[in-house]
């Protein structure tokens, strides 16, 4: 195993234990008024695999905002890698919500990976043939960036550019650019979210890899949990103003979420083994754009609907199969 391929090595507590990648002890988020979670605890270890789990408009996407420092909670303590979020660095690796990328766009796929490298920099890198510069930082950014175009499996397209990949192609590339400075946390917000049942699987089978063999911690947003739920580790449940964490044993049970969401639901077993649950509270109808949670004023909560009615759903929400957007649905090959 060489040293890019070795798991990050987890920082040490005073007595010797390992010390949580992420850690949320009773924290809470308030936007637009009204509180959006509390009470939430939660640790994550190295090289673990967490969802954030809940319906539309219930500030999952916030959560990953309060990991990167970008919103500050209202109550309770956040740490991410021992500090308080935001001071990280490139040791937090960050997969935003789903762009499309214009079928015109020219920049490669492997420019697109090398973005997250040297990105942030301004100006354009010296040639490394000027008196003066040996090169080492430019061939070790490439060595770098086909590393991880090999771990994500993506050596296929990544010359290729990047309007002309697939969606699942697209979504191995960003990953890859999240990647590629070692981190040690990957946050990833939706990263399923638009792509077809095939390229769901080969994504969440990515990811799980990455956690069992780079050692790295992600915490991913999904509507669906049903893609990753033989990989997680653990869940965590975001409801109107409540939250609960724990093992998906634990947590995607008919007795937790009627107890979060304060009205019967049900939680049940396919023939394939895939969960349904059955009665959970319909989004607030204010969330006229789902992407914009906790931005809208406060509402009046939507009834909760009866079990055994239309609402019943794949945990935990409905999503449909291919590309809303309108991007070509091609299985990535």
């Amino acid at each position: 195993m060489t040293a890019a391929q070795a798991p990050a090595r987890a920082a040490l507590t005073e007595d010797g234990a390992a010390e949580p990648v992420v850690s949320l002890r009773g924290a809470a988020v308030r936007a637009g008024g009204r509180t959006l979670w509390s009470g939430v605890d939660l640790e994550v270890g190295a090289g673990e695999f967490v969802a954030v789990l809940g319906p539309n408009g219930v500030g999952k996407s916030t959560l990953v905002k309060v990991l990167l420092g970008v919103q500050a909670p209202a109550a309770g303590e956040v740490r991410v890698l021992g500090a308080r979020p935001g001071r990280a660095g490139a040791l937090v690796g960050y997969l935003p919500q789903r762009r499309s990328f214009d079928a015109s766009l020219r920049l490669r796929g492997e420019d697109v990976v090398r973005l997250g490298w040297d990105g942030d920099r301004w100006g354009l890198p010296l040639p490394s043939f000027l008196p003066g510069r040996p090169g080492g930082r430019a061939r070790a950014a490439a060595r770098r960036v086909a590393e991880v175009i090999g771990l994500v499996g993506a050596e296929a397209y990544a010359h290729r550019p990047i309007g002309q990949c697939s969606g699942g192609e697209q979504q191995r590339l960003l990953i890859a650019q999240a990647l590629v400075r070692r981190p040690r946390l990957l946050l990833l917000d939706e990263p399923l979210d638009s792509l077809d049942l095939p390229n769901q699987a080969a994504i969440a089978a990515l990811i799980g890899r990455i956690c069992r063999e780079e050692g790295v911690s992600v915490v991913m947003v999904a509507h669906d949990v049903n893609p990753i739920l033989s990989r997680l580790d653990r869940v965590v449940y975001l409801a109107e103003g409540g939250a609960v964490a724990g093992r998906p044993a634990e947590v995607i049970t008919s007795a937790t979420l009627s107890r979060l969401y304060a009205t019967s639901v049900e939680v049940l077993t396919t023939s394939d083994g895939r969960l349904v649950v059955v009665g959970q509270p319909e989004a607030p109808a204010r969330h006229v754009d789902r992407h914009a949670d906790g931005h809208a004023p406060a509402h009046t909560p939507a009834r909760p609907a009866s079990p055994g009615t239309p609402s019943a759903r794949a945990v935990p929400g409905p999503r449909p199969s291919g590309d809303r957007h309108g991007e070509e649905r091609r299985a990535d090959g």
